[in-house]
């Protein structure tokens, strides 16, 4: 073989590694909507909102009404390899981790440790423990821990995650706002296309439901406003009268990794569904800090179609980021409307398990894989009236049959300008394709 032919070998392979799709072997997730995948289910495609009223009461400030989706999940009770003392969302990212790790068979004997890696996203990681901190600080005049760099520095969940996994390849903390997680698993997809890793665990998490936190969202006015007589109303993605998000918390965790990797171990599948992540992209629209550019989010999405080489019209369903605010909203639909046309359904899953945030993109790729194994489309809780403007074929009222479906994409756009698309997919084991 010339020189020539065999670069050109080499160029084809490489090519091929960088977009094959990744397996995903295992999910875990702490959720409002619950923590397992059947209370998670049910509520989802049932379209039933976990938002609740809270009444915030600041000293010196007149008490504020918020919308707010909460877990219940204790949690006191995360033990952490390092020791340290964990922030809620910290215990939430370990908590979802491990349960990750135990549905993929994941153990020190299956994987080496030199090639796992941890790529986590959070926006606001540490919030709790800081804001508690500094209103001791500040209110009671109380000593800071010695601890508490170690309990809110911004990879306080990437470290903890390495610690207990062993983990010693990459082990990466982003912070893109409300495209943290996505980023975070796109990443990784990219070091495991590339041959850096075999395995990742990835995710993302954010606990922002403080007093400190919660008052600076609401003065941004962005979070919608709880109806006194129907409170989960309160967020209304896409709607007429839509008024802002519900504030949520929470974590989301993958077990990720190569094809080539999965099959030396023997995994099946995720619960028995052989679950794919095909195509990325991220990008940032460089307009706005806050407001929305529909054009970098059309760039996104398409650069994500090419990623995965599928076309438009291979998806069968798509997540939007919907947080149900007026810019952010009328973006969206304009960038999906231009790249997808009207006949490709459209869920937006905020209303039911409110806004993670950083941890978002993590929560709303569960749900699109959700879909794909139940072959259903969760609705858009609350939904009753679409804004006229917007010509899209919205999910809702009730989940939808998708039979045959093949391919979810799952959007996550955030303050700065980030801008992240995954598609999700099923793999020929599946689908016989």
């Amino acid at each position: 073989m010339s020189s020539g032919a065999a670069h050109a070998v080499l160029a084809a392979s490489a090519a091929r590694a960088a977009s094959a799709p990744v397996r995903v072997s295992g999910m875990g997730f702490v959720t409002p909507i619950g923590r397992t995948v059947e209370a998670f289910d049910e509520a989802l495609f049932a379209g039933r909102s976990a938002v609740r009223a809270q009444t915030l009461e600041i000293k010196g400030m007149d008490p504020m009404s918020l919308a707010v989706a909460a877990c219940d999940f204790d949690s006191n009770g995360v033990r952490s390899t390092s020791r340290l003392p964990l922030d809620r969302g910290t215990a939430m990212a370990l908590a979802a981790a491990q349960d990750a790790a135990a549905q993929a068979g994941l153990g020190a004997d299956s994987v080496d440790p030199e090639r796992l890696g941890i790529f986590w996203g959070s926006g606001l990681a540490g919030a709790g423990a800081f804001d508690t901190t500094t209103s001791a600080l500040y209110g009671e005049q109380k000593r800071m821990r010695p601890t508490t760099v170690l309990t809110v520095m911004p990879n306080a969940a990437v470290a903890e995650l390495a610690l207990h996994f062993g983990a010693r390849g990459s082990a990466i903390a982003y912070a893109c706002a409300c495209a943290s997680s996505a980023v975070a698993i796109g990443e990784a997809m990219r070091a495991i296309r590339g041959g850096w890793i075999d395995v990742a665990i990835v995710g993302g998490h954010d606990a922002m439901l403080t007093p400190g936190v919660m008052a600076s969202w609401h003065a941004m006015r962005v979070m919608a406003p709880p109806p006194a007589d129907a409170p989960s109303s309160a967020c209304r993605p896409f709607s007429g009268d839509r008024a802002g998000f519900a504030i949520g918390e929470g974590a989301a965790a993958l077990v990720i990794e190569s094809e080539a990797h999965a099959q030396a171990r023997g995994v099946t599948g995720n619960g028995g569904t052989p679950f794919v992540l095909a195509g990325y992209a991220t990008n940032c629209d460089g307009t706005h800090i806050t407001n929305p550019d529909s054009a970098g989010q059309v760039r996104a999405m398409r650069a994500a179609l090419r990623d995965a080489g599928i076309e438009a019209s291979d998806i069968g369903h798509i997540n939007a980021h919907g947080t149900a605010t007026s810019a952010g909203d009328a973006a969206e639909a304009a960038s999906i409307r231009e790249v997808f046309g009207n006949a490709t359904p459209v869920s937006a899953t905020k209303a039911i398990h409110g806004h993670v945030l950083g941890g978002g993109g993590a929560i709303e790729l569960i749900v699109a894989l959700r879909a794909l194994a139940r072959e259903a489309l969760p609705p858009i809780a609350n939904l009753q009236t679409p804004d006229a403007a917007f010509d899209l074929d919205f999910v809702r009222g009730e989940a939808r049959s998708a039979k045959g479906i093949r391919y979810a994409l799952s959007n996550s756009f955030a303050f700065g300008g980030t801008n992240a698309v995954i598609v999700a997919g099923l793999s020929s084991d599946a689908t016989g394709r």
